[in-house]
């Protein structure tokens, strides 16, 4: 599907920051509008505290890239915009040219559903500047966001250790872009279904839910309402039994699901939603088999997250489904995932490339020069190290990769391991040269990639570190620009 045409008008190149456009300006003003810059996307810092990321929301990135350009409207309104002493904003003459524009840039990406680190970059832009500033602003917002979604998912379901989780988070999401993107985050990173009926339809997720205590309590009783529901839904019966008093609903549940087994339906669950869940869950598993309903799951919902989940698994719980929401969908626990977008190269008048490099007092926040790519090497058994390399400068194996925060840090990449690409090519010349997999081929992606990094990173409390260097070259290069920099 496409993202802009069917939930909203497209273009949407508005969508921006307006810094991107006055720097666009400034660019053709200067004459350098045309310059081939390379800017790179990354995050500097562990996701929720933990090993690793999953990389997510480029196929929205790359709906908004095919319909970018600036309608007349959007051009009519950016002619109305005023300078503080009451002059436009801007030039009409730029404004026309915003209009012709057609994209124009190369765009190289890691796709969905891979495992990510900090300092490498997630999506690399080469083209002309001015195009390159424009669309920062929005793969910022569709990275960002998903991929701390994804995450944030993908560690919840690994805390629930193979049960089915229930993304529930669209009423307490931010808004509808909020709703939406994170219910197709959340099945990237392994839930199982969503109750966001429209992520269903526009995504293909599966839909999942039954009734709320409302519905219990517009009845005289808890048995009159599990009775009414049995006969409307007998094929979608999963009763919430904490209206009132949770042990009593929990007979009541047991009581109706036996007269639903003599029309020939199951009981397909019962649902915790306030309470000790550990001590009323196991209590629950026992009367229900007790009464020969062996089969029923026991849900749960109630602000869980990875860290809850985790806990009722040491404690015994008998719950073997997960309804997640508020904390997964608002990532509640961090609130942004703190990607950047960084001009690296730019090429001079002469056509040659000029490495750029920011400074700043945190050496944290010193980015990496170049045309950069990242080789993932493989020993066999799993993923061991990520190095981000020049293109221009290139590599030999065996080749030593240097941790970029710690020059003490050093690991020797053999020859004879595997490796392949992170970024590959999405866009080339402005033209959409990537095929899209299947929401479903990128959920068993993520899969697959979170089965290849060691167990110690995917643990929650201090994850061992997975190895990102520099290329040795590249270490040496970033370090001769710093104190190159520093000294003028």
């Amino acid at each position: 599907m496409n993202i802009n045409k069917d939930i909203y008008q497209a273009p949407l190149s508005l969508l921006t920051d307006l810094y991107q456009l006055t720097m666009a300006q400034g660019y053709w003003k200067k004459g350098i509008a045309g310059r081939e810059s390379v800017f790179n996307l990354f995050y500097r810092n562990p996701v929720f505290g933990g090993g690793y990321a999953l990389s997510c929301g480029l196929h929205f990135a790359i709906d908004w890239l095919e319909n970018f350009g600036f309608l007349p409207g959007d051009l009519e309104y950016l002619s109305s915009l005023k300078n503080p002493d009451g002059t436009a904003l801007f030039d009409r003459a730029f404004l026309y040219q915003l209009g012709e524009m057609k994209f124009e840039c190369d765009v190289d990406a890691v796709p969905e559903g891979r495992v990510v680190f900090p300092q490498e970059p997630l999506v690399r832009v080469r083209g002309p500047i001015w195009q390159a500033q424009l669309v920062e602003t929005f793969l910022l917002n569709a990275i960002n966001f998903q991929t701390l979604i994804a995450t944030k998912a993908a560690r919840i379901c690994h805390a629930a250790k193979g049960d089915p989780v229930l993304e529930f988070g669209l009423r307490r999401a931010q808004g509808i872009d909020g709703g939406l993107s994170a219910s197709r985050a959340s099945y990237v990173g392994g839930c199982s279904a969503t109750s966001n009926v429209l992520a269903g339809k526009l995504f293909g997720i599966p839909v999942r839910g039954t009734h709320a205590h409302s519905w219990v309590m517009t009845f005289a009783s808890e048995v009159e309402a599990f009775e009414a529901f049995a006969e409307s839904m007998p094929g979608n019966v999963v009763f919430l039994v904490d209206t009132f008093n949770t042990i009593k609903g929990v007979e009541n549940a047991i009581h109706v699901g036996k007269k639903l087994k003599e029309k020939g339906y199951e009981l397909s669950g019962i649902r915790l939603d306030s309470g000790d869940l550990a001590y009323l869950s196991i209590e629950a598993r026992r009367m229900l088999d007790e009464a020969g309903f062996h089969k029923t799951n026991i849900a749960a919902s109630n602000d869980l997250d990875e860290y809850l989940i985790k806990s009722l698994k040491e404690q015994g719980a008998a719950i073997n489904i997960w309804g997640v929401g508020t904390n997964l969908v608002s990532a509640s626990d961090q609130s942004a995932l703190g990607g950047v977008y960084k001009l690296t190269a730019l090429k001079s008048e002469k056509g040659n490339w000029e490495y750029k490099i920011k400074l700043s007092e945190q050496a944290g926040k010193i980015n990496v020069p170049g045309i950069l790519q990242v080789k993932r090497f493989n020993d066999g058994k799993g993923f061991v190290a990520d190095m981000v390399f020049d293109e221009e400068l290139g590599f030999n194996l065996p080749a030593t990769m240097i941790d970029p925060a710690d020059f003490t840090k050093r690991k020797i990449i053999q020859a004879d391991w595997s490796s392949d690409d992170l970024l590959v090519p999405i866009f080339r010349a402005g033209k959409c040269v990537y095929n899209k997999p299947s929401l479903d081929e990128t959920k068993r992606k993520a899969r697959e990639e979170l089965a290849m990094i060691h167990p110690t990173i995917k643990r929650f409390e201090n994850p061992h570190g997975y190895p990102v260097g520099l290329e040795e070259r590249l270490f040496q290069l970033r370090a001769d620009m710093v104190l190159k920099m520093k000294n003028l």
